[in-house]
């Protein structure tokens, strides 16, 4: 609508809710004329059906009143009882029929029933679309016709032609704006939701869900099925639907009010962990549009649902969003920007703001801003996966490592998977074969203080990316199915943010499928099976350590691409260990290598040994000498049970 035809509808809108207004006066006045044994104005009423007929011939589009009637299905009847009640709000002249303002009088059902024509019981029962809608409020009276009527704000202000969210809904709806950006198989999947509910009819329309993982695209599409319709995206969260009967019935009601009045689409988020399951249910009360972002089963009992997997856009999309986004920056990465799109799994949004904040930094050269974009990329990634696991922070580098040359291969072989998966799997093809096999997962193996943790950090800090460690008391539930739900947010968070997950302990959640002997044993064995799945697929880099390897499932360790076994240091490289385990500002004295190395301990001993006698040797205002060691050596065995031999501590001081 132009902005000429948009003005003339505006004054033409306003002529006929005029006329309307009159035509309804004229009744009253001729209702009151009678009951004052005066001759009726039937003159007035019949110029006022003349102004109404030529009003609705002079519109350019349907009136906001015969919409309204429309959309609720309201008989002749109720709309003259709403027409009624905004008389006494909008027309001056109507309170010296229907009493003085400030009165305790004023419209009324009674009224209605006897001064409109067309007059019906059923208008005002809680079930007839006027009180249903809430259209209409009912104020204290001594019977329900004579009890005074009030339209309801929001309706009156829709009726002037006034579009704003009612004031009822501010705590629950977040309006969304129409989308900026989306990748183009991500707007296929939004003319598609379109294209469905155009093709619906005026039925009630299908529930589409919204799956996938890409939590900002689905915002994105929806906001883009909703530009393609004209409409407007409003977002509810799923934790905001109230648990009672009463209150999600009104919040309802209040809705779908709403969608009808502001012509809104609503999209009910329930991407939060913990979701209630009326939320999931609440699309079954509502008769409007709706769109349901969530990657759970969704099953409603009055309505269909229709799954679209919204999944973050493809290689080849995000660089070209990488691309627009950073405008002529694009050209100073050169060659940088594969790597980024390989590490980072993106959406439109996502890019956007990254690129933003990246541009903010004073990068005056190439390498400034291959750092700047890739730090944006890091903390914007984070997301919710703070929320579900411990981020380390890695200190460690290839140096602190003690390893035999084998296992250390291992770790840079590893380092350059990671590195170089695009390539592999893109540009390469391998991608295209299939999704099994692709998942970057390593196995570290040995006793404790061997340094599988150590070895984690080095590689997160060889890749610079974020190293979070799985927490599993917040991941194992003992409820039937939560433990994949968790173990499910964790993969999805971390691909989207290309962190290295590290599972301590990994025996302890990844351990040998039983014999079925009750419905324990069988959900616990899905839960394995679902585990063997997502390692397989995932393209991230996911770090497991276990001091028992002999107690993980067999067909789990055939589906890891690396395992490296953390042999116990030998005296060679217990003495390299104890070479290196001091800072360089540490202060020291006379300490001897080849007798530390005596100790047969692992490299997370000697560490805890080393840091107890600077503290001892702090404490005197020493350096570390060897016998501030000794004493650290006893308490650390005494906390190992283990006795400290003449052999080991000969001849230290």
């Amino acid at each position: 609508m132009t902005t000429t035809v948009a003005a003339s509808w505006v004054e033409a809108n306003q002529r006929y809710l005029t006329a309307r207004l009159a035509l309804v006066r004229a009744h009253l006045a001729r209702h009151a004329a009678v009951a004052d044994d005066a001759s009726a104005p039937i003159q007035d009423q019949r110029a006022a059906e003349t102004a109404v007929r030529e009003a609705a011939e002079a519109m350019p589009a349907p009136a906001v009143l015969d919409t309204l009637c429309e959309t609720f299905e309201l008989s002749p009847f109720e709309r003259d009882v709403l027409i009624m009640c905004a008389g006494i709000e909008l027309d001056a002249s109507f309170h010296a029929l229907l009493g003085a303002p400030g009165s305790r009088t004023g419209p009324t059902f009674s009224l209605a029933l006897t001064a409109l024509s067309g007059a019906h019981w059923s208008a005002l029962t809680p079930a007839g679309p006027l009180r249903h809608w809430r259209l209409i409020e009912i104020g204290k009276g001594e019977t329900l016709t004579t009890s005074p009527l009030r339209i309801a704000e929001r309706v009156l202000h829709h009726l002037t032609g006034i579009s704003y969210l009612d004031e009822h809904l501010e705590g629950f709806i977040e309006i969304h704006p129409p989308p900026s950006d989306l990748a183009p198989t991500q707007r296929a999947w939004a003319e598609r939701a379109a294209d469905l509910w155009g093709r619906s009819g005026s039925g009630i329309l299908p529930v589409v869900q919204l799956g996938g993982i890409d939590t900002a695209g689905k915002r994105g599409v929806a906001a883009a099925v909703c530009a393609a319709l004209g409409m407007q995206l409003s977002i509810l969260r799923g934790t905001d639907v109230p648990a009672t009967v009463s209150e999600r019935d009104a919040l309802a009601r209040l809705w779908d009010r709403e969608a009808a009045l502001g012509h809104a689409v609503l999209l009910l988020d329930c991407e939060e962990m913990e979701m209630p399951r009326v939320a999931l249910a609440f699309p079954d009360q509502l008769r409007g549009a709706v769109l349901v972002a969530t990657s759970e089963p969704l099953r409603l009992r009055h309505r269909q649902v229709v799954r679209l997997d919204i999944e973050k856009p493809s290689f080849a999309e995000q660089r070209r969003l990488w691309q627009e986004a950073l405008g002529l920056h694009a050209a100073q990465l050169d060659g940088t920007l594969e790597r980024v799109v390989s590490q980072f799994d993106l959406g439109a949004g996502e890019i956007r703001t990254a690129s933003l904040r990246a541009r903010m930094d004073p990068a005056e050269s190439p390498e400034a801003l291959v750092r700047s974009l890739w730090d944006a990329c890091r903390t914007n990634a984070r997301g919710r996966l703070d929320d579900l696991a411990q981020r380390l922070v890695p200190a460690a580098g290839w140096d602190d490592l003690v390893l035999p040359p084998a296992q250390l291969q291992t770790l840079r072989d590893i380092a350059a998977h990671a590195r170089h998966r695009a390539r592999v799997y893109d540009t390469w093809g391998f991608a295209a074969k299939g999704a099994r096999g692709l998942g970057l997962s390593a196995l570290f193996a040995g006793a404790s203080g061997t340094g599988k943790t150590m070895a984690a950090e080095v590689l997160a800090r060889e890749l610079e990316l974020d190293l979070y460690r799985i927490d599993l008391s917040q991941v194992v539930s003992k409820y039937i199915g939560d433990t994949e739900k968790n173990l499910r947010r964790v993969f999805e968070m971390a691909e989207a943010s290309g962190a290295v997950l590290l599972f301590d302990e990994a025996d302890a959640l990844f351990g040998k499928r039983s014999d079925v002997k009750d419905s324990h044993d069988r959900y616990a064995n899905i839960e394995i099976s679902y585990l063997l799945q997502r390692m397989e697929s995932y393209r991230g880099l996911a770090i497991l350590t276990t001091n028992m390897k002999s107690a993980l499932d067999t067909a789990f360790l055939r589906r890891l691409r690396f395992v490296v076994q953390f042999p116990f240091p030998d005296s060679a490289q217990r003495a390299e260990i104890w070479r290196r385990v001091y800072p360089a500002a540490t202060p020291v004295e006379n300490l001897d290598v080849s007798k530390l190395s005596r100790l047969n301990v692992a490299g997370g001993n000697i560490r805890n040994i080393a840091l107890q006698a600077a503290f001892l040797a702090a404490d005197a205002g020493e350096p570390v000498r060897m016998r501030h060691l000794l004493r650290a050596a006893r308490s650390e065995y005494a906390k190992l049970e283990r006795q400290l031999t003449d052999a080991e501590c000969r001849d230290w001081v």
